[in-house]
């Protein structure tokens, strides 16, 4: 394979071609160039129609073979089904990128056509930006090669969309909002060039200072978590992802012909990335406008500054949601607040100048907060009223922020009110400050930048190794192939604890009634009788377990009642026998488990287990490898994570254990391809250990289970 070339080719090139370039002002062909013309690119530019002749006063070439120097990107904007014939003469031509604008191929089910292409341009060192894209604008090139708007307002924001449409859409929207962009590029079927690449590529360009991704779906989801974890060391990443609802998820994967994934998973593996996952475009792009131009907090002790008690406490509400620390050193703030508010007003964290306060008291307790050392940011809240003329805080607001801006301390505004307030915002937007209408919006936007100043404050990890004899497991895998199963037989699965080093209950199969009199002989009593048959994975829903047998009587009894309720809830099952088991102690019982994610590969989950886990939903995911720290958070993430701690004057639990167990799962599924799932529900957990209590294990599909 012929070697790729450089990206800056694709963002900063000198030529580039226009195939189907067009002269009609209602074709895509003839916006594209037009934008291209008209916005300023320096380069040379070559319109390609059969008709040749001149469009827009640039001489039009018949065929991209005619052109006379080099071409770095060819923009294809014609039908599907001559588009390859196109991608032959740029083959032919040497040309470095596509971009290739023209939908029909994979969003609409015309895989084979797309992957023709793909193979055709890998084959030449071409590299394909799309298909089913809008194009790209670049500022370091001056170049708007899209069919969006034009004149786009150059700054420091990247923004990568999946989608075409939205794209256009934040494109008008950055224009509005007067955001300016260092690029904004579609990437669409994602057949070559996709997110990773750009943000290798973003990351090392001074010109941007802060990346937008809109996802819809994840390919080669491992590569992705690498790029994410190297890029949001250095620069924020917001991400907004469509697909969290089943539908949604239905109507992005045949959108862009791509799959969402469980949202779940995508979720946490951004958490874990240190990524800002946006509900909304909206807050995305004020995150975004936010972060790009405010400076990095020296801390986290927050100020909110209102006229009024209601938005304060909706503020208040706000930062508990978004994860802003309100300072409360209440000796302080009374210290430096009780000169410039009335006597009825509040020097509590919200400051409560009350609904009398005037432009002048705003001003005067701005000046306050500048001065403390121990305030690191603040929030200004205003309530319009008939004392205070809303237009006299243009000039305050706007002095004040540059103030803020150069010793360091980010301040945002929140000004709520009729026609003279939204005057106001209005005036302060068009000057770059930020200034909300509601509270939530203006905390979410320091909640998001506090939160990517705790994650860059993170050391990164090693990743935890666990050891494991592969060659044994894949022995166990082998076995269950060659008898025509996609699942592991209990014992097999304690086998496989074992070789992870997971304790596991003293157990063992008897075959008749006899062998399982003795084998709960021998194990000593109480035991656990469990059916063994490789059509019933989901025991208990059949009536196949029964615990706490404390003698011979009772074991008999549970023999002949299994067997009965699996005859008759599942006549087809073929029954080989009963696991007894100990019955273990009570303790917490967690769910630890692992699978191979369709888009990020390995992943672990732990959570709240036992019989109602599917009811409760109290899991966390990460995705492979992890270090310690990212363990622990993934527990800390559960809503069950004090039981471990030792709720109710319970003695803590192992925790260490429970960390290790999530790991030493994990590694099967990394290590092991041949296994697709390893659930243990329940481990029960104790001050003085765990015990891996029921193991379910799913075979992966297909062969390739070897692993060296």
């Amino acid at each position: 394979m012929m070697q790729k070339p450089d990206l800056g080719y694709l963002f900063e090139p000198r030529s580039i071609a226009i195939v189907g370039a067009s002269e009609n002002p209602g074709k895509v062909g003839y916006k594209v160039l037009s934008n291209i013309i008209t916005d300023g690119y320096k380069g040379k530019v070559y319109p390609v129609n059969p008709k040749g002749g001149e469009i827009l006063g640039v001489p039009c070439y018949k065929r991209l073979e005619d052109i006379p120097g080099e071409v770095d990107v060819a923009s294809i904007v014609i039908p599907a089904n001559i588009v390859y014939d196109a991608v032959m003469s740029c083959a032919a031509k040497g040309v470095k990128f596509l971009e290739i604008i023209t939908s029909g191929f994979s969003e609409i089910g015309n895989v084979e056509e797309e992957r023709k292409i793909v193979g055709l341009a890998r084959q030449n060192g071409m590299r394909i930006l799309g298909p089913n894209i809008f194009g790209m604008y670049s500022a370091g090139a001056s170049l708007n090669a899209t069919f969006g708007p034009k004149n786009i307002r150059a700054g420091n924001i990247a923004i990568i969309t999946q989608s075409g449409a939205l794209g256009v859409a934040m494109m008008g929207k950055t224009a509005v909002e007067n955001m300016g962009l260092s690029t904004i590029i579609s990437v669409g079927n994602k057949t070559d060039i996709d997110e990773a690449d750009l943000l290798e590529y973003l990351v090392k360009r001074d010109d941007t200072k802060i990346i937008m991704m809109y996802i819809e779906g994840v390919r080669e989801g491992e590569r992705f978590i690498e790029v994410l974890n190297r890029t949001t060391r250095i620069k924020p990443i917001v991400v907004i992802k469509s697909g969290r609802s089943t539908r949604g998820a239905a109507a992005a994967a045949s959108h862009t012909g791509s799959l969402a994934g469980s949202d779940d998973i995508f979720d946490a593996v951004m958490k874990q990335c240190r990524v800002l996952r946006a509900e909304t475009v909206e807050d995305a792009l004020a995150w975004c406008k936010f972060l790009a131009e405010s400076p990095m907090p020296k801390g986290e002790n927050t100020l909110i500054v209102t006229n009024g008690g209601g938005i304060g406490v909706m503020a208040t509400d706000a930062c508990e949601k978004f994860g802003v620390k309100l300072y409360d050193d209440m000796p302080a703030l009374k210290a430096a607040f009780s000169p410039v508010m009335p006597y009825f007003g509040s020097t509590k964290n919200p400051i409560d100048l009350t609904g009398q306060a005037s432009a002048a008291n705003y001003n005067t307790a701005f000046g306050a907060a500048l001065k403390m050392e121990s305030v690191h940011a603040v929030i200004s809240l205003y309530c319009e009223t008939a004392v205070l003329d809303a237009g006299e805080f243009v000039p305050i607001l706007e002095g004040r922020y540059k103030q803020y801006h150069v010793a360091g301390k980010p301040l945002v505004f929140c000004l709520f009110g009729g026609r003279s307030a939204e005057e106001v915002v209005k005036a302060l937007r068009d000057r770059g400050i930020p200034v909300f209408t509601d509270p939530y919006e203006a905390v979410s936007c320091m909640g998001a930048l506090f939160t990517y100043s705790r994650n860059r404050a993170l050391e990164p990890e090693v990743p935890e190794k666990v050891e494991l004899d592969v060659g044994r497991i894949n022995e166990l895998i082998a076995k269950a192939r060659a008898d025509g199963r996609r699942h592991l037989f209990p014992a097999e699965g304690r086998v496989l604890m074992e070789v992870a080093g997971l304790p596991i209950p003293k157990s063992t199969i008897g075959r008749d009634l006899g062998e399982c009199v003795k084998a709960a002989e021998d194990i000593g009593y109480p035991v656990v009788m469990k059916v063994v048959s490789r059509d019933i994975l989901h025991k208990s829903d059949v009536g196949g377990v029964v615990l706490d047998l404390e003698n011979q009587k009772e074991v008999i009894e549970a023999y002949e009642a299994i067997l009965y309720n699996c005859r008759t809830r599942k006549p087809n099952a073929v029954i080989e026998g009963m696991e007894i088991a100990e019955m273990v102690r009570p303790g917490v019982e967690l769910i630890v488990g692992a699978r191979r994610d369709p888009s990020f590969g390995p992943v672990v989950m732990a959570g709240l287990g036992g019989i109602y886990v599917e009811v409760m939903k109290d899991v966390s995911f990460r995705a492979l490898p992890l270090g310690k720290r990212e363990l622990t958070s993934m527990l800390k993430n559960t809503r069950s994570y004090p039981l471990l701690l030792g709720a109710r004057g319970e003695e803590r639990k192992d925790i260490e254990s429970v960390l290790s167990a999530i790991l030493k799962v994990g590694e099967i599924i990394s290590s092991c391809p041949g296994i697709s799932d390893v659930e243990v529900n329940p481990l029960r957990v104790y001050p003085d250990g765990i015990k891996a209590v029921d193991v379910r294990v799913m075979l992966s599909k297909g062969e390739g289970d070897a692993h060296e």
